[in-house]
C-alpha cells in the first residue's frame, strides 16, 4: 500500500514529495512483517526499515562462518543494526541515513568488499598527493580484501564470524547455526541507533 506523507522530506525539506510504501509478508526465521520505506520524489532519498510483528527488544546475532551453507544463510539488516565481522575489526554502523536490507552472508561480505574498494580509491589519491602513511593504510586494506574475497568463495571456513547487533531487534542472522543473545542495556548505550523513526514505530504496526 501506497500513500502521500503530509510532511516535509527529512533530507532535501520539500514539501508535498514523500511516499510511505508498506507491505506485510513472512521471511523464514524472521517472521511475520511489515516492510515500510519511505521516499521522496524530489530528492530521491529512500529508507526502509523492517518491522517486526511482535516486539523482540535489543537483539544480537552470531554465525560463526563454518561451512559453505552459511554463506547462502538469510540477513535482515534493520536499519538499526549494526553488522560486524569481528576477526578483521571490521564494523558498518548504521547512522542517520540508514536503511535497511534483505540478503544473505554473502551478499553482506560483498557489501565489506565494495566499501573497502571504495576506501582504497580514496586513499590511492592520496597517495598521488604525497601522503607516506597512506601507503601503510592501503596495504592493510588490500589484506581485508584478500581475506573477505577469500571467505565469499567459501574459503577460511570456521576463521571468520558474522554478527549483528540491533536495539530495536529488526535485524536476525536467520539459520539454525546462529546464535541469539539478549542485548544489556550497557551494550545498547554503545551502539549507534540509526535513523529515527520518521513515520511509524512497530507500535503502529497491527
Amino acid at each position: 500500500m501506497e500513500s502521500d506523507v503530509d510532511l516535509p522530506c527529512p533530507t532535501c525539506k520539500n514539501e508535498g514529495s514523500l511516499k510511505l510504501l508498506s507491505m506485510s509478508s513472512e521471511i523464514p526465521y524472521f517472521g511475520e512483517h511489515t516492510q515500510i520505506t519511505l521516499s521522496c520524489e524530489h530528492c530521491g532519498m529512500r529508507q526502509t526499515d523492517f518491522i517486526p510483528s511482535e516486539e523482540r527488544g535489543a537483539l544480537s546475532f552470531s554465525l560463526s562462518i563454518g561451512k559453505v551453507e552459511h554463506l547462502q544463510a538469510r540477513v535482515v539488516r534493520g536499519s538499526s543494526g549494526t553488522v560486524r565481522i569481528p576477526e578483521l575489526d571490521l564494523e558498518v554502523s548504521p547512522g542517520t541515513q540508514s536503511t535497511g536490507y534483505v540478503s544473505n552472508v554473502e551478499g553482506v561480505v560483498n557489501r565489506f568488499i565494495d566499501i573497502i574498494r571504495m576506501m582504497m580509491r580514496q586513499i590511492r589519491t592520496e597517495i598521488e598527493d604525497g601522503n607516506d602513511e597512506a601507503e601503510q593504510n592501503l596495504a592493510k586494506l588490500f589484506q581485508l580484501e584478500m581475506a573477505l574475497m577469500a571467505l565469499a568463495k567459501g574459503e577460511l571456513l570456521g576463521d571468520l564470524s558474522l554478527e549483528i547487533l540491533d536495539p530495536k531487534g529488526h535485524s536476525i542472522i536467520g539459520h539454525d547455526d546462529a546464535v541469539k543473545k539478549e542485548l544489556s542495556a550497557d551494550e545498547v548505550d554503545l551502539l549507534d541507533p540509526g535513523p529515527a523513526p520518521i513515520i511509524m514505530s512497530s507500535e503502529d504496526v497491527e
